[in-house]
């Protein structure tokens, strides 16, 4: 049976969320985070020289990385409803967001993780007034932007179509969930994009999402009770 090596409050998620929406059986290893430092435990080392999560176990097949994950399972059990012909206009959309998510938007959710970390963290008086003016000024001119500007660009983008790869749902969304929740929590997605609010309210309707919650867990994503303007 496949094994799923699932790192709490992370893209494991979504990876339970595709296995349930292809209807294939799966067991689920589980790892707790470092409750001072938040990062997956020694134990992960075993399973992928990163240690790291996701991670998953199929037969002689080890494989980590969310996008290479995906493909695989799409690939190896889905009939093609999850993804479209290679080379058709429709397969051309769906891949430009399966790397879109971990390529072009996570990293800067990532950035903004790091600045809120560095903001909040413990440190001298007289040092935390510099820590957080060079954090505000990368925001200010670099980060902020970035954010708003993406954002904008997805909301249009699901304005002219219900998914991201058109009318028709596909694993590119399951990619693209984990980057908007990380959005989410930190921007007040129903007042200034509603698509993506609609989006992600669409994929929360859906039954295999609710699955995965039920045998993965509710999670919350670090930095999550930040909000920064865009």
């Amino acid at each position: 049976m496949l094994i799923v090596h699932h790192l709490e409050n992370s893209r494991s998620q979504r990876i339970l969320w595709l296995l349930e929406e292809l209807g294939v059986e799966y067991e689920i290893k589980r790892y707790g985070r470092d409750k001072t430092t938040s990062l997956a435990p020694p134990e992960l080392m075993a399973i992928h020289p990163l240690g790291k999560a996701p991670v998953i176990v199929d037969g002689d097949v080890t494989l980590a990385e969310s996008g290479a994950i995906i493909e695989y399972l799409v690939h190896t059990y889905d009939d093609g409803p999850l993804h479209p012909p290679a080379g058709s206009p429709e397969w051309r959309t769906y891949i430009y967001w399966m790397h879109y998510a971990e390529g072009t938007f996570m990293p800067l959710m990532i950035i903004s993780l790091i600045l809120a970390r560095v903001e909040d963290a413990p440190m001298p008086f007289f040092v935390k007034p510099v820590a957080r003016g060079i954090a505000g000024k990368v925001r200010a001119s670099y980060l902020d932007s970035n954010i708003g500007r993406n954002l904008k660009f997805m909301d249009e983008t699901l304005g002219q179509s219900q998914w991201f790869g058109g009318d028709q749902f596909s694993a590119a969304d399951v990619q693209m969930s984990f980057a908007l929740e990380a959005a989410e929590v930190r921007t007040d997605l129903e007042t200034g994009y509603p698509h993506l609010a609609g989006f992600l309210a669409a994929v929360r309707a859906r039954p295999a999402y609710k699955a995965a919650l039920d045998r993965g867990g509710h999670y919350e994503l670090m930095g999550g009770n930040r909000r920064q303007k865009s």
